[in-house]
């Protein structure tokens, strides 16, 4: 890993979409435009063992990427997204279902014309293997970004552990992993329960309700929804499974969170590019927080920019 918290780079198909993939989060995708049904061509013809992946990256201006030029369009922060099931139709499109899986960052967008000196990303072997044609989708140099579990742990909350007798039998640096680790927890079942109060109200509202009372919101936890409550509004029961799978993860939740959240696309892009997971939960906190406020003082839920966009003109 390089000292800027990077690791070896590559390159890589992309695919644009209007928000940002997080790691684990599932993609299903209906394939359709003919550059994207040669991109999944071309992984599903890639040697066994080989890694099927695509980079997902989210528009940063305007809706349609072939009209700005693609480096402005994109934001520099993505997330690979491995396929795990392609089904062929038969129209020629296909459907398929991905994982988000490691993170990177931008280096350089290459358009169809640009890959000839690319031909062989790092690491060596063909860029097409199994292809027939050039590509006709985007690609780019990337960078891998590692996640900062390890720095943080060790780091912590040292500085609020200068001038502490350290216990007997325990070294410094176990004192600082175990402080580390107690207020990793502790922040994230602050998001767990904001999440959990956020999901609750924005479900109500969609139902055409008036939100919960202050009362019942303050009070509510993460162990208050329940998957199996087939009453539930919709949406409820579908997050307290997920969150009972992240129940033990805190990087899980923060990724969640980020996910599901009705956030812009700048503040989900800000939660992807984040490193460290106990950064990103108090990003978190303090974005669910606000957006609880607003519930209450609006009595409306957010709806995505994205369903306001009109194609570009020349003017």
């Amino acid at each position: 890993m390089g000292e800027d918290g990077t690791a070896g780079r590559e390159v890589i198909p992309l695919f644009p979409l209007e928000t940002p993939l997080f790691p684990g989060v599932v993609l299903p995708l209906q394939i359709f435009e003919p550059r994207y049904r040669q991109l999944v061509a071309d992984l599903s013809a890639l040697p066994e063992g080989t890694p099927r992946r695509f980079g997902v990256v989210a528009i940063r201006q305007g809706w349609e990427v072939d009209r700005v030029s693609p480096a402005e369009a994109l934001f520099d922060v993505g997330c690979t997204a491995a396929l795990r099931v392609v089904a062929p139709q038969s129209d020629g499109g296909y459907q398929v279902v991905a994982v988000g899986d490691e993170r990177f960052r931008l280096l350089e967008v290459l358009a169809p014309a640009d890959l000839d000196e690319h031909a062989v990303p790092a690491g060596g072997g063909e860029t097409d293997a199994g292809a027939g044609a050039p590509p006709t989708y985007l690609r780019a140099v990337v960078e891998w970004l590692d996640e900062e579990e390890a720095a943080e742990e060790a780091a912590g909350d040292a500085e609020g552990l200068i001038g502490v007798d350290t216990a007997p039998g325990l070294e410094p640096d176990d004192v600082v992993t175990e402080v580390a680790r107690g207020s990793l927890e502790l922040l994230a079942g602050n998001v767990r329960d904001l999440f959990a109060r956020y999901v609750a109200d924005v479900a109500i509202r969609q139902g055409g309700g008036d939100g919960l009372p202050d009362e019942v919101l303050d009070a509510l936890t993460s162990d208050d929804l329940v998957p199996e409550d087939d009453a539930a509004p919709a949406g409820i029961a579908d997050t307290a499974a997920l969150l009972r799978e992240v129940s033990d993860d805190a990087r899980g939740l923060s990724y969640l969170v980020a996910s599901v959240a009705l956030l812009t696309t700048e503040d989900r892009q800000a939660l992807l590019a984040e490193s460290a997971t106990r950064r990103r939960l108090a990003m978190e906190s303090r974005m669910l927080r606000r957006e609880l406020t607003l519930l209450r003082t609006l009595g409306a839920v957010p709806v995505p920019l994205r369903q306001f966009a009109t194609p570009l003109t020349p003017n």
